[in-house]
């Protein structure tokens, strides 16, 4: 089950021409590709286009119609070799993901195809995670074109550009018979516009007729001779076709007036940023008017040298806008501009920052140092000495407010797995941890603690393959997204084949959580157009694994904490696999509250378990936040004033788990915490039993009342 579904919105892609469609840009870039008459398109979820593989799975009804073929592929590396198709055959592709993590994985298929070129148009859109929202490490797509060579677009962020690199993309990529890479940045992904549509088009030849038809050039595959012709291809024939495309259709863009001391050359992902920058230092309006002449890159690899050098010519310096490091545009800008004798001095790292995301506010900073050294009737006027200091409350904000760190979500199955393997610790001492990309990761902070490294997605096992202690195990995590990405080969059979001594915990949501509720294969829903239910127990003992243990309820706090310690001190050599099996609990509420509170209002009964703590009884030593951290609990004052230490409390964002009072009894705690059952629209029986039990409690209260009343005379 995705996260969101975009079923409703789907029907906005048969928009025809002249319609005005409005939505997100993801719907958009779908419509643009059925516009561009693709024939085959895959892909492999992640921020921040997890939602483009759910509108693409969502339409698959309007692909099937137009013959439009996709598949959700099981990796990016899957779905890049994909590309395949277009290499003989004249067929538009695209494929879809996440940013420098998916094209690392991709990188072999994407180097062949790059090697030895494409007759139809083959385009790559890739999410840019880069900046303070991400997720990743920080790196950028461009250093990966640069060094395959595949063309780089960054459309500016409003959606009839983002239409149009989309189609232009492909007749790029055909007429230099080159891969082309579309980056589209988290906001680009999810602002919403409007652009004017045209019809659909069906693909001229689909990949059915193109698989009856089979096209063999031997000069196109990646194998000598021929893969020693194919750089001086990219180099005397590719580069120049794709130069000259770029120049000719005009799709990079200027704004402002035509000459000045100072220009702005600003890749084109960042140029709302930019605009918003220069209004708040009153250089444009909302609509773009600008007081200076800018170059917009919606093509940023590669530069064109005519458009560069005569955007240069007769400026005294240019400020490049490029983001993240190293400054790759910055060095060609610099290379191109002495090639070409000009004095104008390029700009860029110095009044703006080496690294981090360019938001408006450290444009502006950048754009304002950079007026005052080269063009000072630009900047804008410094503040009145008399202004008025920030107040007190606001200054130190940041000081007073603790950092929020990323934890699991209330109710989440993944939280008691760590808590069983915090109380394993207590008694085992601890193990080397090897983490894997998901929401587990999040085990690695506080209050749990717990993770050495992590390597990559479905890596968890492999990053654990040189620890071989004679008295410690070393224990691997890694989901089952994951675990079918990539860590089945890579980590399981791996440590099969090397008889690695070591314990491997899938976490098994059910699906796909962490990327928004996609399918995997072993995902326990029915899917008409997928084939699931293939439990990831019967993968790991089909590539030789023999110790096995499947756990269907990870809030079994007890059954999690036996498994991993068996698991840790079995005398059984060999790889050993726990598989812990508990539904999203975030998608679980998504899908159940809807329903919930329909029954409720259409007068249904409906019953919720919630847990809360007497305040009575609770100890005030907090072992249950401490071996929990579940959003839910807190704390509150103690009602006993002849104690002072805080009670534990459960607040109404309780979803009714368990594991508070699991722990507390596995953990040997205070029997404080109490299951309740909430219900709504109750039935007669119900309210009779409820009525008698509220009238024998208020008789028992008021004898007690009495007693304590006499014996104080």
């Amino acid at each position: 089950m995705a996260e969101r579904s975009f079923k409703s919105e789907v029907r906005k892609l048969t928009a025809a021409e002249g319609d005005v469609f409005h939505g997100e840009g993801i719907l958009a870039v779908t419509k643009a590709l059925l516009q561009s008459g693709v024939a085959y398109v895959g892909g492999y979820q992640g921020s921040p286009i997890s939602h483009l593989m759910d509108v693409f799975a969502d339409a698959n009804d309007l692909l099937e119609s137009l013959d439009v073929h996709f598949e959700a592929s099981a990796s990016e590396a899957t779905a890049a070799a994909m590309l395949a198709a277009s290499v003989n055959y004249p067929l538009r592709g695209a494929v879809a993901w996440k940013s420098v993590v998916g094209t690392n994985v991709a990188s072999d298929a994407l180097s062949n195809v790059a090697s030895g070129g494409v007759t139809g148009g083959a385009m790559i859109i890739v999410g840019e995670d880069y900046g303070e929202g991400s997720s990743i490490m920080q790196e950028r797509t461009h250093a990966f074109a640069m060094k395959s060579q595949m063309w780089l677009l960054d459309p500016r962020p409003n959606l009839t550009s983002i239409v149009d690199m989309v189609e232009k993309g492909f007749e790029l990529s055909e007429a230099s018979h080159t891969p082309v890479m579309l980056e589209l940045r988290v906001r680009s992904c999810h602002m919403t516009g409007s652009f004017v549509a045209r019809d659909n088009r069906r693909p001229p030849l689909t990949v059915a007729q193109a698989a009856a038809a089979p096209v063999r050039d031997v000069e196109r595959i990646v194998l000598p001779p021929a893969n020693f012709l194919h750089e001086v291809e990219k180099v005397e024939k590719r580069w120049p076709a794709g130069v000259a495309f770029v120049r000719d259709n005009k799709l990079n863009e200027t704004f402002g007036p035509d000459e000045g001391e100072i220009g702005l050359i600003v890749q084109g992902g960042l140029y709302n940023n930019l605009n918003r920058a220069m209004e708040l230092l009153d250089l444009a309006d909302a609509f773009g008017d600008s007081a200076l002449p800018i170059y917009c890159l919606n093509v940023t690899y590669p530069l064109i040298p005519e458009e560069v050098t005569d955007f240069c010519r007769g400026k005294k310096a240019v400020l490049i806008i490029e983001e993240g490091q190293p400054e790759f545009i910055e060095h060609e800008l610099n290379t191109l501009i002495r090639r070409a004798g000009l004095e104008t001095r390029i700009v860029g790292k110095g009044p703006l920052p080496r690294a981090g995301e360019y938001a408006a506010h450290v444009i502006q900073k950048g754009l304002k140092s950079f007026l005052e050294e080269w063009s000072p009737k630009h900047a804008p006027a410094p503040a009145p000495v008399s202004a008025a200091p920030a107040p007190a409350a606001v200054t130190s904000l940041a000081a007073e407010v603790p950092a929020r760190p990323a934890g699991f979500c209330t109710g989440c199955p993944e939280r008691p797995i760590f808590t069983a393997m915090k109380m394993v610790e207590r008694e085992l001492g601890p193990s080397h941890v090897s983490a894997d990309i998901g929401c587990h990761l999040f085990s690695i902070l506080p209050p749990f603690n717990i993770g050495n490294t992590t390597m990559g997605y479905g890596l968890g096992a492999a990053g654990a393959s040189a620890f071989k202690p004679k008295d410690k195990r070393a224990i691997a995590i890694m989901g089952d997204g994951g675990f079918w990405h990539n860590g089945l080969t890579s980590g399981v059979g791996n440590a099969v084949f090397n008889k690695n001594d070591t314990v491997t915990l899938v976490v098994d949501n059910g699906y796909s959580a962490a990327t928004g509720g996609q399918d995997v294969l072993s995902s326990r829903a029915d899917n008409k157009a997928r084939s699931t239910r293939n439990p990831i127990e019967k993968a790991a003992r089909g590539v030789g694994v023999e110790w096995v243990r499947s756990i269907d309820r990870t809030y079994d706090l007890k059954r999690m904490k036996g498994a991993l310690k068996e698991a840790l001190t079995s005398p059984e050599k060999g790889p050993k696999v726990i598989i812990a099996q508990s539904e999203c609990m975030l998608n679980k509420q998504r899908r159940e509250k809807p329903l919930l509170r329909k029954a409720a209002q259409a007068g249904r009964r409906v019953s919720q378990d919630r847990f809360g703590v007497d305040p009575d009884t609770c100890t005030g030593d907090h072992s249950c936040i401490r071996l929990s951290g579940c959003p839910s609990l807190s704390i509150k004052p103690n009602p006993d004033p002849l104690r002072r230490d805080p009670v534990a409390h459960v607040d109404n964002s309780c979803v009714g788990c368990g594991l508070c009072g699991e722990v507390s009894h596995a953990a040997i705690l205070c029997p404080s915490f109490y299951r309740a059952r909430v219900v709504t629209n109750p039935g007669r029986w119900e309210r009779f039993v409820n009525g008698l039990r509220q009238r024998i409690i208020t008789t028992l209260q008021r004898g007690a009342e009495r007693r304590l009343a006499a014996r104080a005379f």
